[in-house]
């Protein structure tokens, strides 16, 4: 009898050590690209930008062939919240770009391909990313620069078996509508193994996200798409209850939002200097140009604009443990790039610093809980880096906490305790959850697959 696909993707995520792979392979291999790597990065003013420029009606700034992206600004509004009306930058990238990972069965044991790539804005040069990363201009080859390795094996030029395909979200906060396709195929042929890129097991990835800004941004939106035994369901994960998305679809009616598109020239709030667009009060995020040289990308040099954050992170699943498996605490999440009101996103997401400049500085639900719990409660805890080619430094602390047991969920429209196979289920679908969501059940997937002791 055949294995299921979560059977076998929770067997790779068991397998630490393969005759193909070991993490000391990986950990020398991972030394050789750091120290190939000649890669530079200089920040620059704006009038340094080779191919940009602030388009004169709008102010935008654009890209000369009219493809990659743009920054514009949005103006929002809402019924709930600190703020009813703001203007902001925003990233518009109205492309579907493709996150792929190419997996095959080696040993018995599902492997992924994964690269090091070097992004213009990571946190400390190259990051382990998907097998194919790469926005439609990129692998339409807008740039006039070398083919996107491995791509043929997701735009239709082979037909292997997919084995997780989605349209998910990124950013709400930092983009507009933004989207990527989120796959992962089945090779059984052989293929050739180029350099910068090595087959590891999903055990040996999970291990990784232990180590501070390792596996980038768009690998663990991947990981997450696929199909995950959660609290040992054989046939991997189900669907989501007609109740969930009930709460779901109240969730979003109930919320009245509009974001508008408008010229960056017309921003409230926010001024254009020679080197960053910022805000009056110095918080939430700059606009920035960089200047790029690398020997491992399709093009060698180039110029572009990055949002850089102000602040870390902070994102968090509450979990517990029931008889049917675990639950986390999700919390519905509205942001004015989002495409449909509000996705699912964790219990907590904020960056601290910039909450506090908020009227009135209100306080973020569960975040005592989340910050101040006991060491013996904290499943995972790593800094982890956001996507590198559209933000400089941007980085979360990423936490998955056992929830105390006298812990009082108050009824709202706001948090609910989910079934992780419901999510797992979800996940398939787009418009749903969240890219923090997403980054916490691959964690998750890590942290079950070799559960800690509970706390006593």
């Amino acid at each position: 009898m055949s294995r299921s696909l979560a059977e076998r993707v929770t067997r790779s995520a068991a397998s630490l050590a393969t005759p193909t792979s070991t993490l000391d392979g990986f950990r020398e291999w991972w030394r050789r690209q750091q120290a190939g790597d000649t890669s530079r990065v200089e920040r620059i003013a704006f009038d340094e930008l080779r191919s940009w420029s602030f388009e004169a009606r709008t102010g935008n700034l654009v890209h000369d062939s009219g493809g990659f992206y743009t920054i514009e600004g949005l103006r929002v509004h809402r019924d709930t919240g600190p703020v009813a009306t703001w203007d902001q930058p925003i990233i518009h990238q109205p492309e579907i770009g493709i996150l792929g990972i190419v997996t095959k069965e080696f040993d018995g044991v599902l492997h992924f391909l994964m690269q090091a790539k070097m992004e213009p804005g990571n946190f400390g040069g190259l990051q382990l990313s998907p097998t194919v990363q790469a926005t439609r201009s990129n692998y339409r080859r807008v740039h006039s620069g070398r083919a996107v390795s491995y791509v043929e094996y997701f735009t239709g030029e082979h037909r292997p078996r997919v084995l997780a395909d989605a349209r998910q979200s990124e950013q709400g906060s930092w983009f507009y509508r933004k989207r990527n396709r989120n796959v992962v195929v089945e090779v059984t042929d052989d293929i050739e193994l180029l350099d910068g890129f090595r087959w590891l097991t999903l055990g040996q990835l999970h291990h990784l996200l232990e180590y501070d800004d390792l596996v980038n941004m768009d690998s663990r939106s991947v990981l997450a798409c696929l199909p995950f035994a959660f609290g040992g369901e054989a046939a991997g994960p189900g669907e989501a209850s007609t109740e969930l998305l009930s709460w779901i679809t109240d969730a979003r009616s109930h919320h009245d939002v509009t974001a508008e598109r408008i010229a960056l020239s017309r921003v409230a709030g926010w001024k254009v200097l020679p080197d960053r667009i910022t805000h009056d009060d110095g918080a939430f995020f700059d606009i920035i140009a960089v200047d790029v040289t690398t020997e491992g990308r399709e093009v060698r040099s180039w110029t572009q604009p990055l949002l850089s954050p102000r602040g870390v992170g902070v994102a968090a699943f509450l979990v517990r443990r029931t008889a049917h498996g675990p639950q986390v605490l999700v919390g519905t999440r509205v942001e004015g790039g989002s495409a449909d009101v509000l996705e699912l996103g964790p219990t907590v997401q904020c960056t601290p610093e910039n909450h506090a400049v908020l009227p009135g500085a209100p306080e973020v639900p569960f975040l005592e809980h989340v910050l101040g719990a006991p060491k013996g409660r904290v499943l995972f805890d790593t800094l982890l880096s956001e996507e590198g080619g559209r933000f400089h430094h941007a980085r979360s602390r990423y936490l998955l906490v056992e929830a105390p047991p006298d812990l009082e969920v108050p009824a709202s429209p706001d948090h609910r305790w989910v079934a992780m196979s419901e999510l797992a289920g979800l996940i398939r679908h787009s418009h749903y959850l969240n890219i923090e969501a997403r980054t916490l059940i691959t964690c998750l997937q890590k942290v079950l697959t070799c559960p800690p002791t509970p706390p006593q």
